[in-house]
């Protein structure tokens, strides 16, 4: 450890380290600012990102830094030390149990932010999708945190859209914001915040901001709005890193914003000189503080600490943090004396530079209509078939019959989107090989749903009661609209038959859909039309079929 009053410091918060349930006033929002709810404190986040790099890893094997007590106790106390009050966790597992590290937080005085998602279950910038998996994801991680009081909100998505070109995506993790938020209130939960944490990219972030936050509705807008910004480098000044030109740009947002990481690391150890400036009265006029980034030192080199065989040794970063925290004083407003004036954005042109229309956004996703959909099939994909070859049957019969494939089409710049288009990709694939079968003359019908062996035909279900309501909505092409509310619990989602094949895909996995549309469909790493694409496999339908 690095000196005695550091040291001093972690050992007098060791002994406050306890697992007896506790509770902290709430944190509340009104308009773009955070509050205590009792006393109308003005609330500034004073962070710290808490959980091993899990931004490489492409499945399930993270590690849920709320599940183990005994990791917990050891370092909230090197976080006291600091004066956090806010940890952010990217990934947490709710099938396990958090009572001891959330009340060790609590006691501590420390509020938690998480992201929803998961390495393997999240909104691919590349192949964007809404669907019923990932809502059973993102509601289950609701539930797991929501009765603490010191969860203070969950992001939806974390840097999905990075670039021009992936700013479609952006309208499935609005999507994703409207169904959590609904979800919260259908629940009875108190109010939890539901944002979105983006990139300082210059040539997106505008736009970016204001898609979130252009809807007339709130219900469909960002609660709060997190911005992951390293552009203060030591030695740097508050005007050249760019922070007063961000300040200048946030003064009429609408709701909270924050840094949701920061801490450039371009020189070792950090310094930050940014810390004086964001607690400063410059900015806090605008920001509520912000998430340093991070605790653990990991082969990116930015931690704080370092873990070697369970023991913390604080580095010179943690150091100079805790000299840094220890001399800001932010002061507020007083909930009762604020009055908020600022309003929503005007929401970005559709254009070269934004790919994602603001109405209307893609379907809620509803487990029950997929599931009642794939029990009406008579042909559908054999349970047998590895996820990964989806996308060649997906590919075959979307060139082929581009109208058995608009049921499931997700188009964010155009806003079109099929019914099923938020299904998982077995309850999609066997839509459209259904839809294919369906369409085929009775005296073909018999060899139509052979595709080499990869489908099959079953008894279907005739739709009865709440199933022929929603099939009725969604339109025998699945091209209607569908208004019921998300499900979750309503059975389990097609799976080929086995219970387990779609379990935890995530959008963008092997077996899922491309973004489809008439004219365009994907095989492998090339686009074809229409045209084009039936031409080239002309040649092997007798195979396929």
């Amino acid at each position: 450890m690095k000196g005695f009053g550091i040291a001093t410091a972690i050992a007098a918060a060791s002994m406050l380290v306890s697992k007896v349930a506790a509770d902290v006033d709430p944190i509340v929002i009104k308009g773009s600012k955070f509050f205590y709810k009792t006393n109308g404190t003005q609330f500034f986040m004073r962070g710290v990102a808490y959980q091993e790099d899990v931004s490489n890893s492409t499945d399930s094997t993270y590690t849920d830094p709320l599940a183990d007590a005994s990791i917990c106790s050891r370092d909230i106390p090197y976080l006291q030390a600091l004066r956090t009050n806010t940890i952010r966790v990217y990934a947490i597992d709710p099938t396990k149990n958090h009572d001891d590290c959330m009340n060790m937080l609590a006691d501590a005085g420390i509020y938690v932010v998480s992201d929803l998602s998961a390495p393997d279950q999240s909104i691919n910038r590349n192949d964007p999708a809404w669907n019923d998996d990932l809502y059973e994801r993102y509601v289950s991680v609701v539930d797991a945190l929501a009765n603490y009081t010191n969860t203070l909100g969950f992001f939806a998505g974390n840097e999905v859209s990075n670039s021009k070109n992936t700013t479609n995506a952006s309208a499935f993790v609005k999507a994703a914001v409207r169904d959590t938020k609904a979800y919260i209130a259908s629940k009875g939960y108190r109010p939890l915040g539901v944002g979105y944490a983006t990139s300082d990219d210059s040539d997106i972030r505008v736009n970016m901001a204001d898609y979130f936050d252009c809807s007339s509705d709130t219900a469909l807008n960002i609660d709060f709005w997190g911005y992951n910004v390293y552009s203060w480098c030591d030695p740097s000044t508050y005007s050249t890193s760019g922070y007063e030109a961000r300040t200048e740009e946030f003064e009429s947002y609408s709701v909270p914003v924050f840094f949701a990481e920061y801490g450039c690391n371009a020189h070792r150890p950090r310094t930050w000189g940014e810390v004086e400036a964001l607690y400063g009265d410059d900015m806090t006029k605008v920001w509520s503080g912000g998430i340093v980034y991070m605790y653990f030192e990991t082969e990116n080199e930015y931690g704080l600490v370092s873990i070697t065989n369970n023991k913390v040794s604080t580095l010179g970063d943690y150091s100079n943090l805790s000299k840094a925290m220890a001399t800001v004083s932010p002061s507020g407003v007083n909930s009762a004396s604020y009055s908020p004036t600022n309003s929503v954005a005007a929401c970005p042109t559709v254009n070269s530079a934004w790919a994602a229309a603001a109405s209307p956004l893609p379907p809620s996703p509803n487990q029950e209509l997929c599931s009642c959909m794939f029990n009406s099939l008579s042909c559908t994909v054999k349970s047998s078939v590895d996820e990964e070859a989806y996308a060649d049957m997906f590919d075959y019969v979307c060139g082929a019959d581009a109208d058995a494939c608009a049921g499931i089409q997700h188009n964010a710049t155009t806003g079109s989107y099929g019914a099923y288009s938020m299904c998982n990709s077995t309850e999609q694939l066997g839509f459209v090989l259904d839809q294919y079968y369906s369409a085929q003359p009775s005296s073909q019908r018999a060899s139509a749903c052979g595709f080499s062996g990869s489908a099959t035909l079953k008894s279907a279900s005739k739709p009865t009661g709440v199933c022929s309501s929603l099939m009725a909505q969604a339109g025998t092409a699945g091209q209607g609209t569908v208004t019921a509310s998300p499900t979750t619990g309503s059975g389990a989602a097609a799976t080929g038959g086995s219970g387990s094949k779609a379990s935890g895909s995530s959008s963008g996995s092997k077996g899922a859909a491309s973004t489809l549309s008439v004219q365009n469909v994907r095989v492998g790493s090339f686009a074809l039309g229409v045209s084009a694409f039936v031409a080239v496999l002309s040649g092997a339908f007798a195979l396929l079929l």
